[in-house]
Formats: C-alpha cells, structure tokens, sequence
C-alpha cells in the first residue's frame, strides 16, 4: 500500500506544473518591454507639461486687481485710471485680438473683461471694448 502513495509523489513532484523556461525573457523582449516603459515616461512627462501649461492658461485668464479691496465698475471713454491698472501686466497684445494697432504713449490693457486703449502718459481712457475679453 505504501508503493502507489510513494509513486504518486514522486510524480508530482518530478513533474512541473509549469514548464521551467516559461518566465525567462529574451534580449530582444527585455529591450522592447524598456522602450515601452521609457515611451509611457515620456507621455506621462508630455501629460503633466500639459497641465502645468493649463493651469498657467487658467491663471493668466484670471483677473487681478492691481489693488486690494478694487471691484469692476465700468468705465466710459475720457475717464482717468491710476498707473496700477494699466502695468505691463495688464498689456494685451492687439494682433491677438485684432484691435487697430496702437499710437505712441497707446496701450490696449485689460480691465476686468473690458478692453481698454489707454494713453499711459496720462492714464487717461480713449477707447472701451466690453466684455471682449476671452
């Protein structure tokens, strides 16, 4: 009785379940799996640069008043702002925009959503576009 259960071990044990070069991986895989994992680096890189550049889009859209405590009123043409409010942080581009390029001493600036032409030797307002800020 003891010979079947000592050969029924002894066959189990001298035969793998699993063949033993099953998990052993050639050059040429271990090579292609590292590209993989360096082109899946270089897209995770890709997606994170791509948020930094959408918060940094979302923040310049934000407006910023230039003083504490300031909120929007609108301004009509011949008014006078102070110098904070039309800093080069607040320049906008005209091409970008397609505003008439400006004159000397000129600068289209934001003032809330509005667009402003607005001559910074004076702070004196020449010109409001409202809500043309997007």
């Amino acid at each position: 009785m003891r010979k079947p259960i000592l050969w029924a071990v002894l066959a189990a044990v001298s035969t793998p379940a699993v063949p033993v070069g099953a998990f052993a991986q050639s050059r040429a895989e271990i090579r292609h799996d590292r590209r993989e994992v360096q082109e899946e680096r270089r897209e995770l890189r890709e997606a994170k640069r791509e948020l930094r550049d959408d918060r940094r889009d979302r923040r310049r859209s934000q407006y910023v008043a230039p003083y504490r405590g300031w909120t929007y009123r609108a301004i009509a043409p011949g008014a006078h702002l102070r110098s904070g409010f039309y800093g080069s942080r607040y320049f906008v581009d005209p091409a970008g925009y397609r505003l008439r390029p400006v004159g000397r001493y000129q600068r289209w600036i934001r003032y809330g959503d509005d667009l402003l032409l607005v001559n910074v030797r004076t702070g004196r307002v020449i010109q409001v576009l409202r809500n043309r800020y997007w």
